[in-house]
């Protein structure tokens, strides 16, 4: 018992998606799309293996390798068997949601550019949706009009104030 709370002590903080203000059902989203692109990823990658063409298979190759990895970082739980899933969904946990959106996004291009096809571009489209999720909670929620109408007053009452000083310095 004394082993596990260490080890608890020693991971930190709360990760930073939940600092950032992520809901729990956008959360919930972004991690189902993670799934749904794996599993997208991995069926496009197959069908893509099938042929003779060597940056065809380079692409599926690459795609079920990110079948693996997004499955590894979403649900570790569908990796059960691999011993360091834990520890990748950890630390990949820990990142911010913009490192999430670049890395998924990132990974979802590599395929697209070695082959140019109808089945890596709709392979790899939920996964690059899951980068693009990622990367709108990275903006963080949208301002009500009450603040933003009190930061225009306040921008307007500053250039009024300029005005007025350099109508007195001109005089």
């Amino acid at each position: 018992m004394s082993g596990s709370g260490a080890a608890g002590a020693a991971a930190g903080p709360a990760p930073p998606a939940q600092e950032e203000g992520m809901t729990w059902w956008y959360r919930w989203l972004c991690r189902l799309a993670g799934v749904l692109g794996a599993v997208s990823c991995a069926i496009s990658g197959l069908f893509n293996c099938v042929t003779i063409h060597p940056l065809n298979i380079a692409a599926g190759v690459w795609m079920i390798m990110n079948a693996f990895i997004l499955l590894l970082c979403e649900a570790p739980f569908c990796c059960q068997f691999v011993e360091f899933a834990n520890t990748v969904a950890e630390k990949v946990d820990r990142l911010r949601s913009w490192q999430k959106a670049v890395f998924y996004c990132g990974m979802a291009i590599v395929p697209i550019v070695m082959s140019l096809t109808l089945t890596t571009l709709l392979g790899n489209a939920i996964a690059f949706a899951t980068g693009v999720l990622y990367g709108l909670s990275a903006l963080g929620k949208k301002g009500d009009a009450i603040s933003y109408a009190r930061i225009q007053q306040q921008r307007q009452q500053a250039d009024e104030e300029k005005l007025a000083e350099t109508f007195e310095g001109e005089l």
